[in-house]
């Protein structure tokens, strides 16, 4: 299979324009996997801090699956969708077990791997081992709904199908590598979803989308809808520069975090129902508020501070944290954010 004039164009333009010092570019398949993770609903400004710290703590495959998940969870603490990191970790233990510490190369090994779809799969060969594997990441979606007047929102399975046929009948044979990395660049730099820089692009010539004077209709976006909003109490425990922390359940919101007791009744009194004894004071602080993708969360925190340390039953449920000790504690980013206001 040769590369089509499209392929061409874009390997050729990636090797002068596009990006090469990510820094995790050469490192192998492992540090690959690491990043395409993270780069899943986040921007590479936020990730490249997050990924150094990473791989600073977790080299490899085998120290990632050995790690106490905490420390995992702490690390990750501020990416979001924290079911990457628990994936990781599940991820990592499978390739130690399994694959002899050794990423493994062939597609369906890494497929099958927790956390991992078809485009990570795809990016993961065709970037570290150089194999012809089509990705449709964010901005490939973008690039190759432009380019080929592809209508209709991209979450919907027949859109999505039409332009997984379109990633696979594009990609060439050689140079997957370029041609994969040319995607994500092009998407990232030049095609981008508010003013694209049409005139900087090395498939302009041949984009149906821009011949036809409708680049701000590709993709579509998706439909409009009501984001509901849920309210909660939290109740912000405190004893000196302690704060008493929650571990959340495994699965759903934050799991597996450290979170702050949420109260939807009387909050004195369901303090009162786990620490066995009344606040010496109790004062509202600021409301916050958090977008999630489906919904809004507004949290009213209430602080009740006691002078002696409450003693709790199911210690393994329960942390007293000092705030001098959150940095690598793994917390939700509003908690953070809302103990660093305390600290």
């Amino acid at each position: 299979m040769r590369a089509g004039s499209f392929a061409r164009q874009l390997i050729a333009w990636q090797k002068s324009h596009g990006r090469h010092d990510l820094p995790w570019q050469g490192r192998g398949a492992y540090a690959t996997w690491i990043s395409e993770v993270m780069l899943q609903q986040t921007q590479v400004a936020t990730v490249i801090p997050y990924y150094r710290r990473f791989l600073a703590r977790f080299p490899d495959a085998g120290a990632l699956a050995a790690a106490a998940p905490d420390e995992v969870l702490g690390h990750w603490s501020g990416l979001g969708y924290y079911s990457r990191a628990r994936n990781l970790q599940r991820a990592a233990r499978i390739v130690a077990q399994q694959h002899g510490g050794v990423f493994p190369q062939d597609y369906a090994s890494i497929l099958a791997l927790p956390g991992i779809g078809r485009s990570t799969a795809g990016a993961i060969c065709a970037l570290a081992y150089g194999q012809p594997r089509a990705i449709l990441d964010g901005n490939a979606k973008r690039v190759f709904a432009r380019h080929f007047a592809i209508s209709g929102w991209p979450g919907t399975p027949d859109v999505e199908r039409a332009l997984w046929q379109r990633a696979e009948a594009e990609l060439p044979g050689e140079e997957a590598t370029a041609y994969t990395q040319a995607l994500m660049d092009l998407g990232a730099t030049v095609c981008l979803r508010s003013r694209p820089h049409c005139a900087d692009c090395p498939v302009a010539t041949s984009c149906a989308a821009l011949g036809q004077g409708r680049v701000a209709e590709f993709p579509a976006p998706r439909p409009a809808r009501t984001r509901p909003q849920k309210t909660v109490i939290w109740l912000v425990c405190r004893h000196g520069r302690e704060v008493l922390l929650e571990r959340r359940p495994p699965s759903g919101l934050w799991g597996g975090l450290w979170g702050l007791p949420e109260s939807t009744a009387d909050p004195q009194q369901t303090a009162l129902a786990f620490l066995g004894s009344p606040p010496d004071r109790v004062q509202e602080l600021p409301p916050l508020v958090h977008d999630f993708t489906h919904f809004r969360l507004r949290a009213n925190p209430i602080q009740l501070d006691y002078r002696r340390r409450p003693v709790l039953s199911g210690e393994a449920r329960w942390l007293w944290l000092d705030l001098a000790d959150m940095a690598q504690a793994p917390l939700p980013k509003p908690v953070r954010a809302l103990l660093a206001g305390l600290a």
